[in-house]
Formats: structure tokens, sequence, C-alpha cells
């Protein structure tokens, strides 16, 4: 399958941080709240919503209870998931 050029601009867009990329590999298949990702990702809970609000901009991932204030859960949305298959994850 060829992948549009937008679709590459996302993963090179993920790849390029470390973060992004660990946070799209904890919600790989997941619905997560902050602290969950920040654990299995390893990155710091104060990081998280910052990455998170980059990966929202960019509809890669989705809050799927914006109106609470504690325990908002994230997943990967449709392109996230697409662009989660094209990320080599092992690195």
């Amino acid at each position: 399958m060829e992948l549009s050029d937008e679709m590459l601009k996302e993963i090179s867009y993920v790849e390029i941080s470390s973060y992004r990329k660990k946070v799209m590999k904890s919600l790989d298949g997941e619905v997560l709240i902050p602290t969950q990702i920040a654990r299995n990702s390893e990155i710091r809970p104060n990081h998280i919503s910052k990455v998170l609000a980059e990966l929202k901009a960019h509809e890669l991932v989705e809050c799927i209870n914006p109106e609470v204030r504690k325990g908002r859960l994230y997943r990967l949305t449709e392109k996230g998931e697409k662009v989660a298959e094209n990320i080599e994850f092992n690195k």
C-alpha cells in the first residue's frame, strides 16, 4: 500500500520526537488516562499533556470524555492508528 504525502508527513512528525513516538506506542490499541500513558512510556507526567495536545492538533489522538477534569481518556484516532502502523517502535 502506498502512503499519501499527508500520511508520510504525519509519520515523520511523530518519528522526529521520541516523546510523541512513545505516547503513540502507549496508546496503540488502548484507551488510557494521562498517568497510565506516562507510566507506560516512561515520560514524566508534566510532559504528557503537552505531547497529547500536539498529537490532538494533528488529529492523531482524541479525548473521549473531554467534559471531565480528572481521568480524561485518550485513544488513537483512525488516522493515528494508520500512522502507528507505519512507525518503527522498536528503535
